[in-house]
């Protein structure tokens, strides 16, 4: 499936991202480019060893 289908179509409750800071310049991007943007809240960050673990919902629009 596609990520940005899911989302556009408001199905996606949390999101739950492990983020191993790496800097390499490219890679695959989770969202095409010309995406919708939409607010996300931060309901909890946990660091472990080098990676971070981000909860994310759907905030408010504004």
């Amino acid at each position: 499936g596609d990520l940005a289908a899911e989302v556009r179509h408001d199905l996606i409750d949390e999101y739950r991202l492990m983020v191993f800071p790496v800097v390499l310049g490219t890679g695959k991007r989770l969202f095409t480019e010309g995406a919708d943007r939409f607010p996300l809240q931060v309901v909890d960050l946990r660091q472990t060893g080098e990676v971070v673990i981000l909860t994310l919902r759907r905030g408010q629009e504004e």
